[in-house]
């Protein structure tokens, strides 16, 4: 991804010794006023300048902490992105664009698409982003202007507006939408599952790892305008729309019962012929086709039942 951010080559200072000549120019300007006998009205002057100098140097320290950032910008030119951890004073003129460069989890609520055979379906996913280009998330896309849009009172949209906070709140939206999109692209190009074999190739149910990479390959083609890469992304939810989850449902539970019962009388045959070959093998008994037929008929009720067979024993003819 082609990146238009540069790191920052302007004037910086440790912030801890600007804050100590800081302080000895505060003691210089109130010196300036008190021996104000005898320097007259240029110590007034030196001390009021003074005062006013103290409080433009404040305007100039800022602090860094790991994986944080600062967008530089002189009167509307950008001047490069700061990235060094600690306490610095830099020209008070810069204006300081503070972001967080962490990593963030987004966990996207289903949403309902239709997949690749026109089933509704509900799906969603997880991801993980971070910013990568702060140049991109700044100047790309409108971020002061969707945090303002979320915020409930012109005042609050100001200050969201301009603070990291309501900046990382609009990156996640235009992620949150992106990702949106890119879910439904994905999941019209596979269906569900394969339906007993009425579709071929991946499906959502079976794509596994490979559905999730081109999730993933889909939402940094999108989310590489805003300088942000998507570190992974995951499908956490999977299920037919309620409108047709209680057919889908019957229709799963009748395909495994198709598919039990053509395991059971596989056996169940199996076994048959095994028991006929053994009672002919070692001469228990003799059965003739008709005896065979009945027999086979016996075994498979048995076999084959749902519940329990409840045997009628033969205890021969009764004597008069």
């Amino acid at each position: 991804m082609e990146t238009a951010e540069f790191d920052f080559k302007g004037f910086k200072m440790n912030g801890f010794m600007m804050l100590f000549l800081n302080i000895c120019l505060i003691f210089v300007s109130v010196a300036m006023f008190i021996y104000y006998d005898v320097l007259g009205t240029l110590g007034i002057i030196l001390g009021v300048i003074g005062i006013i100098s103290c409080f433009f140097i404040l305007a100039g320290f800022m602090q860094l902490e790991p994986n944080q950032a600062r967008a530089m910008v002189f009167f509307g030119k950008y001047k490069g992105t700061f990235k060094e951890t600690g306490f610095f004073w830099v020209n008070p003129f810069l204006d300081k664009k503070k972001l967080s460069l962490r990593a963030r989890n987004l966990d996207v609520k289903p949403i309902k698409v239709n997949d690749k055979t026109g089933n509704p379906i509900m799906i969603g996913l997880v991801l993980v982003w971070k910013l990568k280009d702060t140049y991109k998330a700044m100047f790309e896309i409108d971020s002061q202007t969707l945090a303002e849009a979320g915020a409930t009172s012109p005042n609050a949209a100001v200050s969201l507006g301009n603070s990291v906070a309501g900046r990382m709140t609009a990156f996640e939206n235009f992620v949150k939408i992106q990702s949106d999109a890119a879910l439904r692209q994905v999941a019209g190009q596979y269906a569900y599952d394969d339906n007993e074999g009425e579709t071929s190739g991946l499906t959502l149910r079976s794509g596994g790892e490979e559905v999730n990479n081109q999730l993933e390959q889909k939402l940094n083609e999108r989310l590489a305008m805003a300088g942000i890469e998507v570190v992974e992304a995951r499908l956490n939810y999977l299920a037919y729309a309620p409108e047709i989850a209680a057919v889908m449902l019957r229709r799963q539970q009748a395909s495994a019962i198709i598919s039990a019962r053509e395991k059971i009388v596989e056996g169940a045959v199996s076994m048959v012929k095994m028991a006929l070959t053994k009672l002919s093998d070692e001469k228990i008994v003799e059965l003739n086709e008709e005896k065979k037929a009945a027999m086979v008929s016996n075994l498979l009720v048995v076999l084959c039942a749902d519940e329990a067979a409840q045997p009628v024993v033969n205890a021969g003819t009764p004597n008069n």
